[in-house]
């Protein structure tokens, strides 16, 4: 490992076109598990990838379901077809708390189409009933997945992505609350953070780069950093900002047009904002949309839930933890884990038998482990999937660090044979 480095991560804000995708995508996971719930269907069924696109006041909704009755309507033969009712009022209401009341998007404007369809039956059959036999669902797909931690924020998340993410949300917070001028920032925002690195620790933050939509007309960078910038200083609190910090707050000058009006948007094209910030690989596939058969976004959470009780335990200072899985076969085919050079007198092979033995890592496994089956997505959908606090209503609850002990125990057993 380098020991003296700059790093950098950016974060978008919910109003960027893409995260208002991931909202949306969300929002419809939530409703098709609000609606079993609320109608008695078992969620252990449910079936969702959902896609939504985004341009001026036009909303595209498409993607694959399989329905709690309750959102279904009979068309003019009789047949069973997707009622889009709900659909679109997830949409407008996820919208309007974003912030879009504008000419060009606007949440009671704007034309939502609704094109889902049922899940593809060769798909099914490999998810409902495990290839291997071994009496659990199987993998909603092949791919790879990987979990990161680190000892670098009091979230064991990577420095430069935690105060991308922490900025946007102080000013989002604060444009909604609607005190004084910061209320006149728009939706639409991105931050970078730059960290230099000394001895392996982050020391100073060298650049910021801060982009924000605006509605007043007026303004020009000077004022909107007039604005931002306490909110800047109070995300990035003890981390010093270098005395020669470069500041480009809204280089390109005025940002009156934002969010899908000034660019389409897309469920998915933010993945390493969603993530890690590039400090950690990942595996491709994107989060938002989907149900948790889907490993990509289950078997996602359940390494980053590893990898944080790994380093919570004090087995190391860093952990990435990768899992591979095929589609229709319930366990993982791989497990990898790699401490950097940072373990605690443990192996990364003690680490991956400890894993083995501490958390099934089928897919009905980690849904039951990390209790899956809830409408919890929605607020995962900006500010990152990772580094957020367990929620009393079951989301987040891969940062839970319950599994410490655990894994200390099984660990010292093998140490010791």
């Amino acid at each position: 490992m380098r020991a003296n480095y700059l790093f950098t991560s950016e974060s978008v804000a919910e109003g960027h076109p893409d995260k208002v995708c991931d909202r949306i995508s969300d929002e419809i996971v939530d409703l098709v598990y609000r609606e079993a719930a609320k109608t008695g269907v078992n969620p252990w069924g449910v079936r969702i990838a959902c896609e939504t696109l985004a341009t001026t006041n036009r909303v595209v909704i498409a993607g694959e379901v399989r329905l709690p009755p309750s959102l279904m309507k009979k068309d003019k033969d009789g047949n069973d077809v997707i009622n889009p009712s709900k659909f679109k009022a997830a949409a407008r209401r996820a919208i309007k708390d974003i912030g879009y009341e504008q000419d060009g998007f606007h949440w009671k404007k704007a034309k939502i189409d609704v094109l889902l369809h049922s899940q593809s039956a060769d798909i099914a059959q490999g998810v409902d009933s495990a290839a291997d036999q071994q009496g659990d669902e199987g993998a909603g797909d092949q791919g790879i997945m990987f979990g990161y931690a680190c000892r670098e924020t009091p979230d064991l998340m990577p420095a430069p992505i935690y105060y991308s993410h922490k900025i946007l949300q102080l000013l989002a917070v604060a444009r909604k609350k609607g005190d004084g001028e910061v209320a006149k920032l728009g939706p639409d925002a991105k931050s970078q953070v730059t960290v230099r690195y000394v001895d392996g620790k982050p020391s100073e933050v060298t650049s910021i780069v801060l982009s924000t939509q605006h509605l007043d007309d007026s303004w020009d960078s000077n004022k909107v950093r007039a604005v931002v910038e306490p909110y800047i200083r109070e995300a990035l609190g003890e981390l010093k900002i270098a005395d020669d910090c470069k500041w480009y707050i809204n280089p390109t000058g005025k940002f009156v047009i934002g969010g899908p009006d000034g660019d389409a948007g897309l469920t998915g094209r933010k993945i390493i904002v969603d993530t890690y910030g590039g400090a950690a690989p990942h595996g491709g596939g994107a989060f938002s949309g989907k149900d948790t058969t889907k490993v990509d976004r289950s078997a996602a959470y359940a390494a980053r839930y590893l990898a944080k009780n790994v380093v919570a335990a004090g087995l190391a200072d860093r952990c990435t933890i990768q899992l591979s899985y095929a589609i229709g076969v319930a366990q993982p085919l791989s497990i990898y884990v790699d401490l950097h050079g940072t373990g605690k007198g443990v192996s990364e092979d003690q680490v991956e038998a400890a894993i083995r033995e501490n958390m099934d890592l089928s897919p009905s496994g980690i849904r039951r482990h990390l209790d899956l089956n809830k409408p919890i997505y929605a607020k995962t959908s900006a500010y990152g999937h990772f580094g957020r606090k367990a929620g009393r209503d079951g989301s987040f609850s891969w940062e839970r660090t319950d599994l410490v002990k655990a894994l200390k125990e099984a660990v010292k057993t093998k140490v010791a044979a």
